[in-house]
């Protein structure tokens, strides 16, 4: 009752026929929370002021109210009910029908009646006109949308063990800004310095076999076809490829569990380039400290390196950053999603390394997205191809955040199988007339959980049997009715 009177005297203020005031000033709307206490079970009034020009010449009423949660889809409101419901409060000639509907694609799972939760989500918004029925699956005529949320970290996807190595880059580059290292628990069993004083070995032992073959292939090359099945290089983005540097960073980056460790490992190696016990390969755009020492230890003449501070960590994270950079390029040039051009700013160099760090954030995130839609949705090159564009433009002027829905449109037949045979998550019609601010829309949202929160809805049965066990899901019913009233 307080609700229907607040919105009395909101409409009276506005008319400017009945109010004492020479001037009516323009109000912004009213909302009112109600607690579903009358027969109708209304849990919003609103009102709107309608002008011509700069003056109110009427008033929009809004009427919310929610019913459920219902399984029996025979006790849904009907299309031609919500016909009359609307002629009811406006009489028109004519009238518009719009569906839209939003479906799960991907997300959080249940397995025996047990949620799996998931911070990612893939849902997809369709909208439509000529809507026959209530609940009805949305045509092949529709328009669709996908909404993309994903998260980093996802042990279910491919991007997981990538994602653990930046995690370690992450932790080096946190280690430099703060001066406190938080060290990841290592993979191997054995320590860094073992692992690093064995690969020494490995590469002299092969170089002096090559030599006495008079065999022309790298020691690297020999040293991934005999690992390249080893769990070392398992995963999506495995490179073939990899040089010296990069290899000794996958070592070190599964091995290393303090800073003492990283001090040792390349004190080790730049020894061995100093008195010539080997002469690794690297590729010829690498730009990190190690690499330019190899670069000079091929003329027999390296610079002093005085590992103490935070120089072994920062010379360590330069070699991450160089490694993974390039396996991100390989995956996106090499599926042609993009072009070294467009990629400049995510592999710039030329700031500083916590910047870096930012921006190879952005571009792991980038292809956990395509990725996801790519393994799961199995999305065509096309959208993969305009996902990676939004992506990447979206990144040069956003801050990095996993929270951010990126939109992709789509055809609905290519992702038919998906939805047809499931149910939405939230299905809704809108019967509207008339035209610009006098235009009137009664609309129907069915859910499968309420779209107020200030109300507790209950429920007969349990909330399993709605969502778990039964073929047929509940839905929550919102109805939103308006209604103008003129003041002319």
């Amino acid at each position: 009752m307080k609700a229907r009177q607040l919105l009395s005297l909101y409409t009276l203020s506005q008319n400017a026929k009945v109010s004492a005031m020479d001037s009516t000033p323009t109000l912004l709307p009213l909302w009112v929370r109600c607690d579903m206490s009358d027969p109708v079970q209304t849990t919003w009034f609103g009102a709107e002021t309608v002008c011509a020009g700069n003056k109110p010449s009427g008033v929009k009423l809004y009427y919310v109210t929610c019913k459920g949660p219902v399984v029996d889809r025979k006790s849904l409101i009907t299309l031609d009910e919500i016909k009359q419901e609307h002629k009811k409060r406006h009489h028109s000639s004519s009238m518009a029908m719009k569906g839209s509907a939003r479906f799960s694609l991907f997300g959080s799972t249940v397995v025996e009646n047990t949620t799996i939760e998931s911070q990612s989500s893939v849902t997809v918004d369709f909208k439509w006109s000529h809507v026959e029925s209530i609940l009805e699956i949305p045509p092949l005529s529709s328009t669709a949308t996908l909404n993309i949320k994903v998260s980093s970290g996802d042990m279910r996807s491919p991007m997981f063990e990538i994602y653990r190595e930046l995690e370690f880059l992450q932790a080096l580059a946190d280690g430099l800004r703060t001066g406190e290292a938080e060290w990841l628990d290592p993979l191997e069993s054995m320590s860094a310095v073992t692992l690093t004083k064995a690969y020494l070995a490995e590469l002299q032992n092969t170089a002096k076999t090559l030599q006495n073959k008079e065999s022309t292939q790298s020691p690297e090359s020999t040293k991934l076809k005999s690992e390249a099945d080893t769990p070392i290089f398992n995963s999506l983005l495995e490179r073939g490829d990899l040089d010296f540097v990069e290899q000794l960073w996958v070592r070190m980056r599964r091995s290393v569990k303090s800073y003492q460790d990283i001090g040792d490992c390349l004190k080790l190696v730049i020894e061995a380039l100093r008195y010539g016990d080997i002469k690794p390969w690297i590729h010829r755009d690498s730009s990190s400290s190690l690499s330019k020492l190899i670069l000079q230890s091929y003329h027999q003449q390296i610079d002093h390196v005085s590992l103490t501070g935070v120089t072994p960590v920062h010379m360590l994270l330069e070699m991450g950053l160089d490694k993974m950079r390039k396996d991100y390029i390989n995956y996106l040039i090499g599926e042609e999603l993009t072009t070294l051009n467009h990629l400049c700013y995510y592999l710039s160099a030329e700031v500083d390394l916590q910047e870096q760090v930012i921006r190879l954030r952005k571009l792991h995130h980038l292809l956990e997205i395509i990725v996801t839609c790519s393994t799961f949705l199995g999305l065509p090159y096309d959208r993969l191809f305009l996902l990676t564009q939004s992506c990447l433009q979206h990144y040069k002027t956003n801050p990095y955040d996993e929270e951010h829905e990126f939109k992709l449109p789509i055809k609905p037949a290519l992702i038919s199988h998906f939805y047809q045979k499931e149910h939405p998550v939230v299905w809704g019609v809108e019967v509207s007339s008339g035209h610009g601010p006098r235009e009137v829309r009664t609309s129907l949202q069915l859910s499968d959980r309420p779209l107020v929160d200030h109300v507790i809805f209950e429920a007969d049965y349990p909330n399993e049997t709605g969502n778990g066990d039964s073929e047929d899901p509940a839905f929550f019913s919102t109805m939103v009715c308006c209604s103008l009233v003129n003041f002319t």
